[in-house]
C-alpha cells in the first residue's frame, strides 16, 4: 500500500541541570481561574494556557510561526491513500515530568497515546469508570463516532482508523484537548483511588512542570529543564497570578508585578500603546461574540421569536461603547478571515415595529420575559459582557420583552451553559485550527448539543451539510457545503452574531519571543526575558 508521508524536525536537547536555565521568572496577570488542569474536559483558552500549553505536548502541534501544523510528540506521520488511516512515528527519548507526587520510570511510548485517545473513545476503559467525566471536544467534534480503531504496532508506532475522512483530522489532534497523558501515572492514581487528581496534579511532557494552584491566586511553575526541544524554555518560573480586573492587572504590569497581562480594557488602548516601558502587540481577532438562544426553550423554539430578537439589536452601538474601536460588526458565524466566508450575507435591518409584529404573530404580543446570561469575565471576544447585556436588555424593552441579567462564576457559567439552563447566553468562540468545521460543526452541529453549541440547535438541513463538508478533502466542494450552511443558519438564526474584536496584548518591555496565538491561549514557549 503506498503512503502519504509527511515529516519535520525537531532536535532533542540534551537533559539540562534546573540551574541552567536562566534564573528569571515570568508573572502572568491572567483573568481567571482554571476549572482543572485535565486538558480533554474543557474547551476555553483559560484551561488551554493553564495546563495544555504548560504542563503538556500533543502528537501535533500548531505552528507558533503561521498557519498549518508541525511535529510534535510524533516526529513523522503517514496518511493512506483513502484518507482513512493515519498512523504515527513517534519521538523517542521524550521523558515525563518528576514532579513531587509522581516519578517517572519510563519514557514516553505508545501506551500513553492508546490510554490517552481510549479514555476519550471507551466509556468502559477502566479510567473512564473510575472518573466518569464528559470530553467535549472529543464529541462535538465527530471524533467520538468516527475513530473506528486506534493500535499500536510497536512502542513507538500508533495507527488510527476512521470510518469517513476526516479532512481537518490533523489539525484537530493537535488541539489541547488531545494533550498526551502519562498513562504510568494514571495506572498509579488508579490503583491507589485517586483518578480524580489527573484533574488537580498534571504530569506530562510539557515545558512548564505544574507545582502549585491556588484558586481565585495563584497557579506556580518551573520550566522543565529536560524538556525534549531545545530553545522552548526560557526561564526557571512561571506564575499566574490570576487577577479578575482589568484595571487591577494592568496596574500590575505598571508596577512590575507582572510581565504579561490578558485582555485589558478598550479604554486602556491608547495609555499603553504610549507607555515607553510596554510594549502592545496586537492583530486582528480569529474570533466571533454572538447571543445565543437556547432553542430548546419556549418561547426561542419559535422562528419569529428569535429573529423578532435579533432585528432589534443595535450592533453598531454596542460596537461602539463595547469594543471602543476596537471591534468589528460580526454577520456571519465564523469570522471573515476564514476560508469558505459568504460575504453576501447581511443583517435583517433594524426594525422595532416589524418586530413587535412577529411577536404577535408567534403568540406574544405584550412580549414576554426572560434570563440573558452575561459572562463574568473578559473574553478576547468580549470586553464587557456586562455592559453588552444592558445594551440588549434596554433593546428587547422596546419590543415589551424583559430579560434579567444572570451571571455566574465562569466555570459554572460553562458548566450550566452546557447543561442547557439559560435562556439567551453572551459567549463566544476563537477559532481553535483554522478551518470552517470548527465554527459551523463545533458551535453549530448536532453533534455538539451537549457541549459547544449552546443554542441546542439541531437542523438536520444544517447538520447533513457539515458532515458531508467534513468528510471530502475536495476544497471545492467543502465551500460549497459551508456556503450553503451559512445561508441556512443566516436564515434560522440559532444565535446572533456581534462582533469580531482585535486583540492586543500588553507585554513589559523585558518580555522577549512573545508571540499572539490566534487560536486564543496565552502561550509561554521561547518567551524569555531580557
Amino acid at each position: 500500500m503506498l503512503y502519504l508521508t509527511f515529516a519535520g524536525c525537531c532536535a532533542l536537547s540534551n537533559t539540562r541541570a534546573a540551574d541552567t536555565l536562566p534564573d528569571k521568572t515570568i508573572v502572568y496577570c491572567s483573568e481567571a481561574s482554571p476549572a482543572g488542569f485535565d486538558p480533554a474536559q474543557y474547551t476555553t483558552s483559560v484551561e488551554a494556557s493553564a495546563a495544555a500549553y504548560t504542563s503538556y505536548n500533543r502528537l501535533v502541534e500548531f505552528k507558533r510561526d503561521g498557519p498549518g501544523v508541525e511535529p510534535g510528540l510524533a516526529e513523522s506521520w503517514d496518511i493512506s491513500p483513502d484518507g482513512r488511516q493515519y498512523t504515527f512515528h513517534l519521538r523517542h527519548g521524550v521523558k515525563f515530568q518528576t514532579t513531587a507526587y509522581f516519578k517517572p520510570t519510563r519514557d514516553f511510548n505508545a501506551d500513553d497515546v492508546l490510554f490517552t485517545y481510549q479514555r476519550m473513545l471507551d466509556p468502559e476503559q477502566p479510567f473512564h469508570k473510575a472518573y466518569p467525566v464528559v470530553f467535549p471536544y472529543f464529541r462535538d467534534l465527530g471524533l467520538a463516532a468516527n475513530i473506528t480503531n486506534i493500535e499500536a504496532s510497536d512502542p513507538y508506532t500508533v495507527r488510527f482508523t476512521l470510518a469517513k475522512v476526516d479532512a481537518p483530522f490533523l489539525q484537530k489532534v493537535a488541539m489541547p484537548f488531545t494533550s498526551i497523558l502519562s498513562r504510568e501515572y494514571a495506572d498509579s492514581l488508579l490503583a491507589n483511588g485517586n483518578a480524580r487528581d489527573i484533574n488537580q496534579f498534571p504530569v506530562g511532557t510539557g515545558p512548564f512542570i505544574f507545582r502549585s494552584y491556588t484558586k481565585d491566586a495563584q497557579i506556580r511553575f518551573d520550566g522543565n529543564p529536560g524538556y525534549w526541544q531545545a530553545g522552548i524554555v526560557q526561564v526557571r518560573r512561571l506564575i499566574f497570578a490570576i487577577t479578575v480586573d482589568p484595571a487591577v492587572r494592568l496596574q500590575k504590569l505598571r508596577n512590575g508585578e507582572c510581565q504579561v497581562m490578558s485582555y485589558p480594557r478598550p479604554a486602556d488602548i491608547a495609555g499603553i500603546r504610549t507607555d515607553t516601558n510596554l510594549q502592545l502587540p496586537s492583530q486582528v481577532g480569529f474570533n466571533l461574540g454572538y447571543l445565543a438562544y437556547n432553542t430548546t426553550k419556549k418561547p426561542l423554539d419559535t422562528l419569529a421569536v428569535r429573529r423578532a430578537l435579533d432585528m432589534t439589536i443595535n450592533k453598531r452601538a454596542i460596537i461602539e461603547s463595547v469594543y471602543q474601536g476596537g471591534g468589528r460588526l460580526a454577520t456571519n458565524p465564523m469570522p471573515p478571515t476564514q476560508w469558505a466566508y459568504a460575504n453576501n450575507l447581511k443583517d435583517a435591518p433594524y426594525d422595532a415595529a416589524k418586530a413587535k409584529a412577529l411577536l404577535a404573530e408567534a403568540g406574544y404580543p405584550d412580549g414576554f420575559e426572560l434570563d440573558l446570561w452575561a459572562m463574568p469575565v473578559q473574553r478576547p471576544y468580549n470586553p464587557n459582557a456586562r455592559l453588552m447585556a444592558e445594551m440588549i436588555q434596554a433593546d428587547w424593552a422596546k419590543i415589551g420583552v424583559k430579560a434579567r441579567i444572570v451571571t455566574f462564576e465562569w466555570g459554572e457559567y460553562i458548566r450550566r451553559a452546557r447543561a442547557g439552563e439559560h435562556d439567551a447566553l453572551l459567549i463566544g468562540w476563537t477559532g481553535d485550527y483554522g478551518d470552517p468545521d470548527d465554527w459551523l460543526g463545533v458551535l453549530l452541529g448536532c453533534d455538539a448539543v451537549q457541549g459547544s453549541n449552546f443554542a441546542k440547535w439541531c437542523y438536520r438541513p444544517f447538520d447533513n451539510l457539515i458532515k458531508q463538508a467534513r468528510a471530502t478533502t475536495d476544497v471545492e466542494a467543502r465551500t460549497a457545503d459551508y456556503l450553503q450552511a451559512q445561508a441556512i443558519f443566516k436564515d434560522q438564526v440559532p444565535f446572533t452574531p456581534i462582533a469580531h474584536s482585535t486583540v492586543y496584548q500588553p507585554l513589559s518591555r523585558d518580555i522577549t519571543g512573545f508571540r499572539i496565538d490566534p487560536f486564543g491561549p496565552t502561550r509561554f514557549w521561547g518567551v524569555g526575558l531580557k
